[in-house]
């Protein structure tokens, strides 16, 4: 659900610590804590004005500019309970939106953002993808809803192809965890 997650950082941005840019001191290992001193979790990576938060519930993507210095270390402006609060309704809400996008028939891109095929049947948490090489059964995990509401399968168009013609790329990739 990295979509779902995303979102999320880009909502915390707005309760970042005015003027407290901090990130280039905040490095992956470091304790967070949040603005009553308690521990919100541990920072697992740092990349690209991201840092990935794993409060032991949720990793959640926080802007860079989210984070203080305290007395102790990095701080944040809310508690781990308020970041995982925040994280499972974000990522309740993308669970909802692609469960109400995934019917038989509907259009479905690729990871990659190409034309992948059309919903053949949901059962359950057993989806039958359609594509032009085939079908392809995929699990209700593997799809989302991406930033424009389109539904999407987490494989590229090269992986569906493989699985659809017998390969094994579409489940590769899930033991890769390339199609998160």
């Amino acid at each position: 659900m990295k979509f779902a997650k995303l979102a999320f950082a880009a909502a915390l941005a707005t309760a970042a610590l005015p003027g407290a840019a901090y990130a280039q001191d905040v490095a992956a290992g470091a304790t967070v804590y949040g603005p009553e001193g308690n521990v919100v979790g541990t920072v697992t990576s740092v990349s690209g004005g991201v840092v990935v938060l794993d409060t032991g519930t949720h990793k959640a993507p926080l802007p860079a500019n989210a984070f203080g210095k305290s007395d102790k270390g990095p701080t944040i402006t809310v508690t781990k309970q308020q970041l995982d609060e925040m994280v499972s309704a974000q990522l309740a809400a993308a669970a909802q939106a692609r469960d109400t996008a995934l019917i038989a028939g509907a259009a479905v891109n690729s990871a990659d953002g190409k034309p992948a095929g059309t919903v053949k049947s949901v059962e359950g948490d057993d989806i039958v993808l359609e594509t032009t090489d085939g079908p392809v059964a995929l699990k209700r995990d593997t799809f989302a809803v991406d930033a424009n509401g389109a539904l999407m399968a987490r494989y590229t168009a090269e992986q569906l192809t493989a699985a659809a013609k017998g390969g094994a790329g579409a489940a590769a990739a899930a033991d890769t965890g390339t199609a998160e």
